[in-house]
């Protein structure tokens, strides 16, 4: 199965603050906020939902195309790194102009966070045809449209739509930013929907649609939980509710969504049904938990296969096992 995976590529600044953000928020003072936060720590990490991703799916053995636009500090060192953990980086995008995408995130002590997000780049991702990268590659069976520059998130749905590939709707954090028409011509027609529960709400809130009328539009309807696992609807009814897979410790939360979709895609590529694919994707998820940096772990097959079985049963552990042994 060719995968090609759309959206942001980034650095990470992640930073810790040891209290609680909640605490130093005044109720009748919102809107007059003005906070900083001394933190304890900074990491400097690789990222962007879509490497992210990708870099899950090379863990898993797959060769996904990473599409996204980067600015040239990307060519130092990020580009190889990708390409070692199996990232096929020939459809990305290298501005003259500006620099690679840059996020900043303070995460507390509950493991809220607040986050900053610089584009850059990034902006010149709706310059990126799919064409021309499902012609090198011969085919594309499925494109992921992730967080990105709006229009390159609709320019890449449509082109889906013209291509005629399945393309799985991820709007993520735009949601914000886009107008309910824009969502509504993102989502229509997509084989799969992913978002979390928040973003689910805020989805149905700016486009007009009933959560029947999402299911009537999308093949499969995914909905990640935090820590109560992930919920796949479909529209004849069909409701599969997958427990999230127990971490042996917790790092930083940044990431774990991104590796959830790794791992599902990964279970759809290897013909899994929904439950078993969202089954790997939160033992994924579960791994990225356990570490600071979105692409800082690695899977190991015994290793992944026990934690499995230890979490969904033995039976998904063979069917995961020809993938990973």
């Amino acid at each position: 199965m060719q995968i090609a995976v759309t959206g942001s590529i980034a650095t990470d600044y992640l930073m810790t603050f040891p209290g609680r953000f909640s605490d130093q928020l005044v109720a009748d003072q919102l809107d007059r906020i003005s906070l900083s936060f001394l933190v304890d720590e900074l990491e400097v990490r690789r990222g962007g939902v879509a490497a992210n991703i990708c870099f899950g799916l090379g863990q898993l053995g797959l060769s996904p195309i990473l599409v996204g636009a980067v600015g040239a500090d990307f060519n130092t060192d990020y580009r190889s790194w990708l390409k070692r953990h199996g990232v096929d980086t020939s459809g990305v995008h290298v501005s003259e102009l500006k620099h690679t995408a840059r996020f900043l995130c303070t995460t507390d002590q509950d493991q809220a966070q607040m986050a900053s997000f610089y584009t850059g780049a990034m902006e010149e991702a709706r310059f990126i045809e799919l064409e021309p990268i499902m012609e090198r590659s011969g085919r594309l069976d499925l494109v992921v449209v992730s967080p990105n520059d709006p229009e390159a998130m609709l320019r890449h749905t449509q082109e889906c739509r013209d291509l005629r590939i399945p393309f799985m709707a991820d709007p993520g954090q735009q949601l914000a930013r886009m107008a309910g028409e824009e969502i509504r011509e993102l989502v229509d027609g997509a084989a799969y929907l992913i978002t979390n529960d928040y973003e689910r709400a805020l989805l149905e809130s700016k486009t007009g649609w009933t959560s029947d009328e999402v299911l009537s539009r999308v093949g499969v309807r995914i909905t990640t939980l935090g820590p109560k696992g992930s919920l796949l609807e479909t529209a004849d009814g069909s409701v599969v509710e997958v427990p999230a897979a127990p971490e042996e410790r917790r790092a930083d939360p940044t990431g774990v969504g991104d590796a959830f979709r790794a791992g599902l895609i990964a279970g759809l590529a290897w013909g899994f049904g929904h439950e078993r694919a969202a089954q790997v994707g939160s033992m994924v998820a579960t791994y990225v938990l356990e570490h600071v940096g979105t692409q800082e772990y690695k899977i190991r097959g015994e290793e992944f296969l026990h934690r499995i079985a230890d979490t969904y049963g033995d039976e998904a552990a063979e069917d995961v096992r020809p993938h990973l042994v």
